[in-house]
C-alpha cells in the first residue's frame, strides 16, 4: 500500500510540471506507479476512527493483548465491523494504544571490562528423542568470545560448573560478569539492589569477578550474550544429532573453538578470536588452584542396596544396607564415602531420571545351591534305559525333588520280580502313565501272568 504522503507528493510534482522520469527519480518510484496515482486522481482521505468506534476498538485492542489480528477479528464477531488491516493499523497509531519502538542505545566496552552470562531453553533431539535442555552462555563483552555449554537443568550446582569451564575456556575473566535476575544468581532483590548468593558470590570471587544484574525489563544491557542464543540455534542445532549430554557438549565446545569464534563480525571488522589476543592481556589471570565443583549429601542405604541423587540410584554394598553415607556429587561422577575411606565410584547419570547405576560387585548374584542327586534317584538310574526315562519324567511331574514318588518307585522295584516291573515300566512309559497305584497294579497283572497261569481244564478236573 503506497502511504498517502508519497500520493500527494506525486500529484504536486506533477502539478509542477515535473516529467514522469523527474518523478519516478526523486521519489524512487517506478513510472508505472507514478502513473497509477496519477490516474486514480485524488485519493479519498481514510475515514477517521469515530468516537463510538475508537471505544469499542480501546476494549478490543485491551482485550486482545495488543494482537491487531485478534483485534480485527473480535471487532467483526461481536459488533460486525470488518475494518481493513491497513485502516484498523492506522487507527491503533492515532489512539496511541501501541507505543512506538524507541531507538536503543549502544554500549561500548573496553578490552578485559566486561564479560555476560545468560541462559535460555533449546529443543533438540537427542538419542532420537526429543528433549529440552538449558543453554548456557558467556561473552567477553569487547572480543566477543563466545562459549556455550548445555545441561539437563541450570541450578547452582550447573552454574558454578559452567563459570569455571567458562574461564578455562577464556584463560581468565573480566572484573565484572553482568547477569540478568535470575534466582541461580540473586539471592533477593532486583537491578543494582539485587543481593548475590552467599555460594555464588564466594565462586565468582575466587575466580576473581562479581556478578553485576541488569534492571528488569532491560536485557538490551546484556545484548552482547543474548544475540548469540538465535545463531546457536539456527547455525549449531540444525542437522546434527547428539547421543547424550556429553557428546552434545563435546560437539557445541568444537563448534565454538572452530566455528563461532572464527567468524568474521562486521561491528568488529574482525573475527572474535582476532580480538581475543588483544584482550587477552587485560583478562583477571586465573589463581594457581581452581576451586572444586561438588555438592556433599547425607543419605541412609535403602533396603535394595542404593542411594539416590537427583532421582536416579546408585549402589553400594550391600552389607551397608541401613546405614548412613556421604555422597559427594561431582559434575561427571558420584562418590560415595563412609568413615572417610570411599566405597563406591559412579559415573554419575546426567538427563535421565529413575534410572540405576550398579556396580557387579555390591549386589554378587547368590549362586545356585548345588544340590547332589537324592540316593533313591540313583539307586534306580543305571539298571534300565526304560527306569532311568520314567524316573526322570517322574520327577518332572512331582512337587519339589519328587523324593517321596522316586522311593515308592523304588520301593517296588525291591518288591517285585525284575521281569513284571519292567515290562509295566515299559508299558506305563508308552501310554504317560505316572500315577504309582496304577502302576503297581500292571506289575501285579504281569506278576499274576508269569507265575500263576494256570490251566482252567486241569482246574475243573480237579
Amino acid at each position: 500500500m503506497i502511504p498517502t504522503e508519497i500520493r500527494n507528493s506525486v500529484r504536486v510534482l506533477k502539478a509542477q510540471g515535473q516529467t514522469l522520469r523527474e518523478i519516478s527519480r526523486l521519489l524512487k518510484l517506478s513510472r508505472n506507479t507514478v502513473r497509477r496515482i496519477l490516474r486514480d486522481g485524488e485519493a479519498a482521505e481514510a475515514p477517521p476512527c469515530e468516537p463510538q468506534i475508537r471505544a469499542k476498538l480501546e476494549d478490543a485492542f485491551a482485550r486482545a493483548h495488543g494482537n491487531v489480528t485478534r483485534v480485527q477479528q473480535l471487532l467483526v464477531a461481536e459488533n460486525d465491523l470488518p475494518i481493513a488491516y491497513s485502516t484498523l493499523t492506522r487507527w491503533i497509531r492515532e489512539a496511541g494504544l501501541r507505543r512506538p519502538p524507541q531507538r536503543a542505545g549502544e554500549y561500548h566496552f573496553g578490552p578485559g571490562e566486561e564479560m555476560q552470562h545468560d541462559t535460555s531453553p533449546h529443543r533438540m533431539t537427542m538419542a532420537g528423542k526429543p528433549v529440552t535442555a538449558q543453554c548456557a552462555g558467556l561473552v567477553l563483552a569487547y572480543s566477543r568470545r563466545l562459549f556455550i555449554q548445555y545441561y539437563p537443568r541450570f541450578t547452582r550446582f550447573e552454574a558454578k560448573h559452567f563459570l569455571l569451564e567458562a574461564a578455562r575456556f577464556m584463560d581468565g575473566c573480566c572484573p565484572v560478569c553482568v547477569i540478568d535476575n535470575t534466582s541461580v544468581m540473586v539471592a533477593a532483590g532486583a537491578g543494582a539492589d539485587a543481593v548475590i548468593a552467599p555460594e555464588m558470590h564466594a565462586f565468582a570471587r575466587t575466580l576473581g569477578f562479581g556478578f553485576r544484574a541488569h534492571r528488569v525489563n532491560h536485557p538490551d544491557r546484556k545484548g552482547r550474550i543474548e544475540r548469540p542464543f538465535a545463531y546457536v540455534e539456527g547455525n549449531f542445532l540444525p542437522a546434527r544429532s547428539f547421543d547424550d549430554f556429553a557428546d552434545l557438549n563435546r560437539q557445541a565446545l568444537a563448534w565454538c573453538r572452530d566455528v563461532a569464534n572464527h567468524k568474521r563480525k562486521r561491528v568488529l571488522g574482525t573475527s572474535p578470536e582476532a580480538a581475543y589476543l588483544i584482550e587477552k592481556p587485560h583478562l583477571q589471570p586465573l589463581p594457581g588452584t581452581l576451586p572444586p565443583v561438588y555438592e556433599v549429601q547425607e543419605r541412609v542405604v535403602d533396603l535394595h542396596g542404593y542411594v539416590s541423587v537427583d532421582t536416579n540410584r546408585y549402589s553400594v554394598p550391600e552389607r551397608l544396607v541401613g546405614q548412613s553415607v556421604t555422597v559427594y556429587k561431582y559434575p561427571a561422577e558420584i562418590v560415595i564415602r563412609r568413615r572417610g575411606s570411599t566405597i563406591a565410584t559412579h559415573p554419575r547419570l546426567i538427563g535421565q531420571r529413575d534410572a540405576r547405576s550398579t556396580l557387579a560387585a555390591h549386589h554378587p548374584t547368590p549362586a545356585k545351591a548345588s544340590r547332589t542327586p537324592a540316593i533313591e534317584d540313583k539307586l534306580l538310574r543305571g539298571d534300565h534305559p526304560s527306569l532311568d526315562r520314567y524316573a526322570a519324567a517322574l520327577k518332572q511331574r512331582a512337587h519339589g525333588r519328587g523324593l517321596r514318588a522316586l522311593r515308592r518307585l523304588l520301593e517296588m522295584k525291591r518288591t517285585y520280580p525284575s521281569g513284571p516291573f519292567l515290562a509295566a515300566v515299559e508299558q506305563a512309559l508308552q501310554f504317560g502313565l505316572f500315577d504309582l497305584a496304577r502302576l503297581e497294579t500292571l506289575i501285579l497283572r504281569q506278576v499274576a501272568g508269569e507265575f500263576f497261569n494256570l490251566d482252567p481244564g486241569e482246574d475243573d478236573d480237579a
